[in-house]
């Protein structure tokens, strides 16, 4: 969603307070993509801090539906996010860029409300998620979720030392 900023230019000391959906849907990242649920309005105050510069506060509330890292079941992720920005209009983009300081969330006097929470959220992405603690994961070798079945697979870790007599044994066998 837009929210177009003009209006909040006519005085110094103007604020309002804005609530936008969130119109995203899923999260792509390289590793995959996640849906959102339980997504709540963003709230957000802003507030003409004179000289061309806005302040922004704000909290968005929602949950991300991700992969458990061992089972690969579906994990609800709840994620509140406190937002805070300072907008120097007076920057050009290519001094945003020079001082690392770009927003890809403000075009011209719009912000991008979905583009602001997204750069927020990605810093706070969990490393690794589990859908409970002692999870069991999958087996190596057919994939069954052991924590639902169990198998009749061969578990049994060798000594990596033995792999090579364990190799010649296996040459010799009859097939």
């Amino acid at each position: 969603m837009l929210i177009n900023l003009t209006e909040l230019f006519t005085r110094d000391g103007k604020e309002r307070t804005y609530t936008a959906d969130v119109e995203m849907t899923h999260l792509r990242q390289p590793d995959g993509e996640y849906r959102l649920v339980d997504k709540k309005p963003v709230v957000l105050h802003i507030v003409n801090a004179g000289d061309r510069s806005l302040v922004l506060d704000g909290h968005a509330e929602f949950a991300l539906m991700m992969p458990c890292s061992r089972c690969l079941e579906p994990v609800k992720i709840p994620f509140s996010l406190s937002l805070e920005r300072v907008f120097d209009m007076n920057k050009t983009s290519e001094e945003r860029a020079e001082e690392l300081d770009e927003q890809p969330y403000l075009q011209g006097y719009n912000l991008d409300v979905d583009q602001l929470v997204r750069d927020e959220l990605l810093p706070n992405l969990p490393m690794k998620v589990l859908c409970k603690e002692d999870c069991k994961g999958i087996c190596n070798r057919c994939g069954a979720n052991l924590n639902v079945q169990t198998c009749d697979c061969d578990r049994s870790s060798l000594d990596p030392r033995m792999s090579v007599i364990q190799d010649i044994f296996k040459q010799f066998k009859e097939v």
